[in-house]
């Protein structure tokens, strides 16, 4: 069954062509793109765009990241829209966070039908000013650097507890697997790891979270 949900999962990932994604920018946002290349994503799309100037749009940024949500979380665009929203008051607030670019209908996200053939699939698109840097797992690493890392989450918490939405209850997903506390549904995809060592160590972990954290779970600051 696991392998079942993790074939489920690919097929809901979108597979837009560069031209295609290209296409998207140019209908979508009125953009004239210049160049275009994938990024990685785990179940969503993303692409590198580089816009052309025009007599128009002499200012502003050229380059862009076009992210393209899979057709599961296409169907829940509230979570997205909250999402755009919570980019936007960051940087309203001063931390270096993205832009989010409007479409032509000056909405933050549009949605896409795509007919496959066998059926239509629907996505949501936005678009996002590119962000430069390094990731931190090619930096190397100094007490000041994690310093600073701990100080700027901190920072970023304090700031989000005056983020007010009416759609915010949105982001409390019960099985998200990318919250924290639920450990314990990693459990579905042991397998990948194989009959070594890692899957045993990986194991232990889980055994240990459910019988350690989880029982402790309601005493905890969230």
């Amino acid at each position: 069954s696991s392998r079942d949900d993790q074939q489920s999962e690919t097929l809901a990932k979108p597979t837009f062509s560069e031209v295609q994604a290209s296409a998207l920018v140019e209908s979508v946002f009125g953009l004239q793109v210049s160049k275009i290349w994938p990024l990685p994503s785990y179940d969503d799309q993303n692409f590198h765009v580089y816009i052309s100037r025009t007599k128009d749009s002499t200012d502003g940024p050229t380059e862009y990241v076009l992210k393209i949500s899979n057709t599961e979380a296409s169907k829940n665009p509230d979570l997205i829209e909250v999402q755009s929203h919570i980019i936007m008051f960051l940087k309203a607030a001063g931390f270096p966070t993205a832009s989010v670019c409007p479409t032509k209908g000056d909405n933050t996200t549009s949605l896409v039908s795509v007919d496959s053939g066998s059926e239509i699939k629907s996505y949501l698109v936005r678009l996002l000013t590119y962000l430069p840097g390094r990731p931190i797992a090619e930096v190397p690493i100094s007490p000041q650097l994690l310093y600073e890392i701990g100080r700027l989450a901190a920072k970023l918490d304090k700031t989000l507890e005056k983020f007010h939405h009416p759609k915010l209850n949105i982001l409390h997903r019960e099985n998200f697997i990318w919250n924290l506390k639920n450990v314990p549904l990693l459990e579905k995809y042991l397998y990948a790891l194989g009959e070594n060592r890692s899957q045993r160590m990986v194991e232990q972990v889980i055994q240990l979270f459910k019988e350690e954290v989880m029982t402790k779970l309601s005493h905890f600051r969230e």
